[in-house]
């Protein structure tokens, strides 16, 4: 039998304020997409209606992902971490996923990084 979405939000480690980083990741290609919050309701209504729902901290209110712009993100499954503390949610993108109408919220800004040396084979 398995195991039910109670039991599965669970297994969540969210935060004081009850919120959990959730990793948007297109199913396909593993192209991160965004990163947004969610608490329990939330988590329950992405898991259960196959839309990613987030709560806007700015707005503390719900909102699925696409309801205005039409660019939805159908939810093809959803992981937790090895400390429960981020979701991995990976979805079929419909449009752009960023609010600036780039396929990505990550193309922005290079933060160019100090790349550490190569790896030993």
């Amino acid at each position: 039998m398995s195991e039910s979405i109670d039991a599965r939000i669970e297994r969540v480690a969210f935060t004081a304020d009850g919120l959990v980083a959730a990793i948007i990741q297109q199913w396909d290609t593993r192209e991160v997409l965004m990163l947004g919050w969610m608490d329990a309701e939330a988590l329950r209504r992405t898991l259960t209606e196959g839309r990613v729902t987030f709560w806007s901290r700015s707005r503390q209110e719900y909102w699925r992902k696409g309801d205005t712009s039409g660019h939805i993100q159908l939810v093809r499954s959803a992981r937790l971490d090895c400390d429960g503390d981020a979701v991995l949610v990976e979805v079929e993108q419909v449009g752009p996923a960023c609010h600036t109408g780039t396929r990505t919220c990550f193309d922005a800004d290079d933060l160019d990084a100090v790349r550490g040396p190569e790896p030993v084979a």
